[in-house]
Parts: C-alpha cells; structure tokens; sequence
C-alpha cells in the first residue's frame, strides 16, 4: 500500500493510531479510492468494549428505558430518552449535578437568523468570557437530521466557547421528515454565510470563523465548505468534524463491528437517512456522502479536524474522509478515541476521555485562527 494510507478493516480500525497529523500530497488520489473500498472489507473482530466511564453512560441511558428509535415515528423519537439524560441521571445521583450549565459562560442567548429560502431559524449564540471581537464557530448539531435539538447539545458547545475562546453559533436547522433533503444543508449554508457576512453582529471577527458539527451536523459542517466553494461563497477558516456522516452506505467494517452498538448503530443510520432522503438516489449526492466526492471536488476546502470514536458505526468512514481530504490537498488532523461511544464528546461532565477530545478540538481551532494552515504533528 501507499504511504500514509490505512487499510479500514475491522483489524486495522482496532490498531489504528489514536493521534494522527496528515499533511498534504501524503496519499494520492488512487491510494484514496483504495482506501474507500478497503473500508468495506469484511469485519472479523468482536464487537469493541467500553470503557468504565463510557459502560457506566450507557448503562445509564438503558435504565431510562428508550426505544428502538428506528421502530418509532419521528414525533415518538424525539421525545426518546437520551444519552444527555444518561448523564445527568448519573450527576443526580452523584449528587453533583450543577444548578447551572457549566461552564459558565459571558452569555448565551437565542436569536433568529435567516434560514434557506426565506424561512427564520433559531440560533443559540454562546458568548465566552473576555472581549471581543472573538474567533466565531458556527455549530451544527447531530441527530441523523431528525431528532437533535440546541438543548441536546449545549454541552458541546459550551466548552467550545469556553476552551478556544470563541462564540459559538449552534444552528437550529430545519429537520426530516418536515423538511427533507437539501433542507437541512441549505439553512446550513445560508446561516454559515450569514454569519461570515454579519460576524460583528455576534461580537465576533470575520476573518476568523469556523465550522463545527457532529454526527449529521459533522455531514453539514463539510458541505457547507464545499458549497461554498461550488457556489462561489465566503468561506470558513477551519472545520471541525466530529464523528461526521460522510457516505450513505452501511457496509464498512465499522458499520459490521458495531451493528448493534448504543447509542447509534446501523438499523438507526438506515431510519434516519429514510427520514431524511426523498428517495436512496439522493444518498449517492456529495453533499449527502462527500467520501464519494473526488479529490478535485475537495481540493481548496478548509484545513480539517475529524474526531471518530471506536464503538460508533460512523468510524470507518470518517477516518477514510480524512485521508480523501488529505489526497485532496487539505491539511487534516485526525483523533481516534477508544472506548467510547458515537454521542461521547459532549460528555465532559462523566467522561474523561469527552474533556480531552474537546481540548484538541479547541486547540485545533484555535491554531485555525491564529492563521496555522499545517498538521499539528502530536
């Protein structure tokens, strides 16, 4: 094989480095391609084990007593107990649980922005400490497009702010089935855009601002560069991937190894893609699987960071878009974190691995905008 390119069997996936620095022209186009269909070689190893912290979650969320989110509509779904109520559960009962969120921030308040085609989203603006103009992240949730919400997902954000010193702007996107494909992504991109264009209006610098997402919001946070640059748009500094969703297909070895897994696992990715596709011919658009994009179309996006967890079926491809954007001529730094779960970063609070991923996504991004274009090598 090529240098610098991994081969995404189950095996490999269990040994692949936990740190990694990419720099550009390390793997070539062919090499990339490669690796996209060594990612769906057939998985052998057992299923990964949590961690203590990461089981202790888990086995928390299960004593809430959730459905199988894919045998529910998507109104049943999202009144679903979830991991955020796992971990406050364990608070409670530690007797820890804070009267505010933390950490404590300067503000945070909610405003409406302009969605795609006229329509007013929500936006939750966190404000950090100190004075500005601040660096500004412009936040996409999870939820597979149907069922994340800015409450869900404050932890994460919080410490974004908090730990890279910036404003974060989490976007209220417009969800499936309500709104099916390209919704989403288009009020992705418009309140992207708008934020680049108004940036002062949130106390922020527009020659610093960058995209953050997870899970779906991770798809969301790259497609949005690259519409941006298909479409001529301002574009951000840096983006930030964490467990991203980057091709409709449920065959890598990630996907295999962890079918079954909690809290996302391969039955839920084909319900929510139903929810949010109009028909499986929009799963094979870029922007929808931009693994499947070529490294021209690539080249010029961003410098990258992707974050991926062992126990999520979204790993395999997550670690092959990473090496696409590296054929591509994109700086990337990847993490990969062992024994945890998809849904981890945003819990800090039980989670000592959660605190760590989101110290070197802070201190990612605020390298991105300091102006540092190359690999942090770790």
């Amino acid at each position: 094989l090529l240098t610098g390119l991994v081969v995404l069997t189950a095996a490999s996936c269990s040994s692949y480095k936990n740190e990694r620095a990419v720099t550009p022209n390390r793997v070539t186009s062919e090499a990339a391609e490669q690796l996209v269909s060594s990612a769906r070689a057939p998985a052998s190893d057992p299923a990964p084990t949590p961690n203590a912290e990461m089981q202790a979650v888990l086995d928390a969320h299960a004593a809430l007593g959730p459905k199988p989110i894919e045998s529910l509509s998507p109104v049943e779904a999202r009144r679903q107990p979830s991991p955020v109520d796992a971990v406050v559960q364990i608070l409670q009962d530690r007797g820890e649980l804070a009267p505010e969120p933390k950490p404590v921030l300067a503000r945070v308040a909610t405003r409406e922005i302009p969605g795609h085609d006229g329509a007013r989203i929500a936006a939750r603006v966190y404000t950090p400490n100190g004075t500005g103009p601040f660096p500004v992240v412009v936040y996409f949730h999870g939820g597979g497009w149907v069922i994340g919400s800015l409450d869900l997902y404050d932890a994460s954000c919080r410490a974004l702010a908090d730990r890279a010193r910036a404003v974060v702007v989490s976007v209220d996107y417009r969800q499936a089935p309500e709104h099916k494909f390209p919704t989403a992504h288009e009020d992705a991109y418009a309140a992207l855009q708008h934020v680049l264009q108004n940036a002062a209006d949130f106390d922020g610098d527009p020659a610093r601002v960058a995209v953050a997402g997870e899970s779906a919001g991770g798809n969301l946070a790259t497609a949005t560069c690259r519409m941006a640059k298909d479409r001529k748009g301002r574009m951000p500094v840096h983006q930030l991937l964490i467990y991203p969703v980057t091709d409709y297909a449920f065959d890598t070895a990630s996907y295999l190894a962890n079918a079954e897994a909690r809290p996302l696992n391969r039955a839920m990715m084909k319900w929510f893609f139903g929810q949010y596709l109009n028909s499986p011919a929009d799963g094979l658009n870029r922007l929808v699987s931009p693994l499947r994009s070529t490294t021209e179309e690539l080249r010029g996006l961003p410098p990258a960071t992707v974050i991926t967890a062992e126990i999520d079926p979204l790993r395999s491809e997550g670690m092959a878009y990473a090496m696409k954007l590296e054929a591509s001529q994109v700086s990337v730094n990847t993490r990969d974190f062992q024994g945890v779960t998809h849904e981890f970063f945003g819990m800090g609070a039980v989670l000592e691995d959660a605190l760590e991923a989101q110290e070197f996504a802070a201190e990612r991004l605020v390298r991105a905008f300091r102006g540092e274009r190359t690999a942090l090598v770790l």
